[in-house]
């Protein structure tokens, strides 16, 4: 039986270099891979290239990363949470690549598919075309836009096995899924690991052979961005 279990974030991140090329799961900070994170802001990296719907917070998730002055370019969809990143945005410090939501899961998509490039009404007409190949269907203008892989995918689920089969839980699905299956190697942290054979495959999200590493992660503590409360 092919097990692909690491014994933490600090192995499964290893071979995690200067200039590589990152996919981070999750949507805010809502299913992001907190372990692997914190294990990459341990290594001496610069250089990155990070895919990512969002770009954490100030003092959590990618937000660390930016902090430290490891990424070179974000490409993202929203960032209006992230100071930080506001402040490397407007003074050169950080390339930045902002595609319209749908855009980016399906260019992520693609990639994982194994498409180069697809045509979308997204963005037409405006500073995301600048640049791109546009062209005319039915009588409506499309621009193309290119799929997305990486070096290294970090995802995170509610469950996983040995063999790597993943179940995300609620809106922790978002992103993860595509994620897994467009990077090189696709790193897996889960709340709970079993052995492979456990989970029913009729619930398995992503199946095991987009995942390369798996491990079980520790002391989540899933923050929400923006806590509201009614008053009384």
């Amino acid at each position: 039986m092919i097990t692909k279990t690491v014994t933490n974030a600090a192995e499964a991140v290893r071979d995690v270099v200067s200039d590589s090329v990152l996919m981070f799961g999750g949507f805010g900070l809502c299913g992001i891979p907190e372990n692997c994170i914190q294990a990459l802001l341990q290594k001496d990296l610069t250089g990155l290239t990070c895919i990512s719907n969002n770009a954490g917070v100030d003092d959590f998730g990618i937000g660390l990363m930016l902090k430290k002055r490891m990424v070179k370019k974000m490409i993202s969809s929203y960032v209006g949470e992230n100071a930080e990143f506001e402040r490397q945005l407007l003074s050169g410090e950080l390339e930045v690549d902002l595609i319209p939501q749908g855009t980016l899961a399906e260019r992520i998509r693609a990639g994982g598919a194994g498409i180069p490039a697809f045509f979308t009404p997204a963005g037409v007409g405006t500073e995301v075309a600048e640049g791109k190949e546009m062209r005319e269907f039915d009588g409506k203008m499309y621009l193309m836009e290119k799929g997305l892989k990486a070096d290294f995918a970090f995802v995170k689920a509610w469950k996983g096995d040995t063999a790597g089969n993943l179940i995300f839980k609620g809106t922790a699905r978002n992103f993860n899924p595509m994620m897994a299956t467009a990077g090189k190697i696709t790193i897996a942290e889960v709340e709970e690991l079993v052995p492979a054979g456990q989970l029913d495959p009729n619930h398995i999200h992503t199946p095991g052979i987009y995942v390369q590493r798996i491990f079980q992660g520790v002391d989540y503590e899933k923050r929400i961005e923006q806590r509201t409360v009614s008053k009384g």
